[in-house]
């Protein structure tokens, strides 16, 4: 885990409000959430950004999809839909080095975001 804020999360060394973990992934709402439902998956092996990534991190990102869209089944809103965002350095919207995948539920969502 790096010394970002999601590594620190993971350790518990800063509180978040967890509402998914396994062995792999840790997820948790956002503290500024841009829909009534937003929760940030992250990777437990921390990867800096999407750049980062090679082939054999093809299970990692697997992981992570999966446990949106299964969390997203358990919460009781994939059938209205729901949207999965992955932002990739500052000009893609990333602030914190360590790849997460934003859930946006909860209303219509619209496009371009807003």
């Amino acid at each position: 885990m790096g010394d970002t804020l999601f590594g620190k999360i993971i350790r518990r060394e800063i509180p978040a409000d967890i509402v998914y973990e396994d062995d792999d992934v840790l997820a948790f709402r956002d503290i500024n959430p841009q829909a009534p439902v937003h929760v940030l998956f992250i990777p437990k092996h921390a990867v800096a950004t999407l750049n980062d990534l090679s082939a054999d991190h093809a299970a990692l990102i697997s992981k992570l999809f999966l446990a949106a869209t299964r969390w997203a089944k358990q919460q009781g809103f994939a059938e209205d839909g729901y949207r999965l965002v992955m932002n990739c350095n500052k000009h893609g919207g990333q602030t914190v080095f360590h790849i997460h995948l934003h859930l946006l539920a909860g209303r219509q969502m619209h496009w371009p975001p807003g």
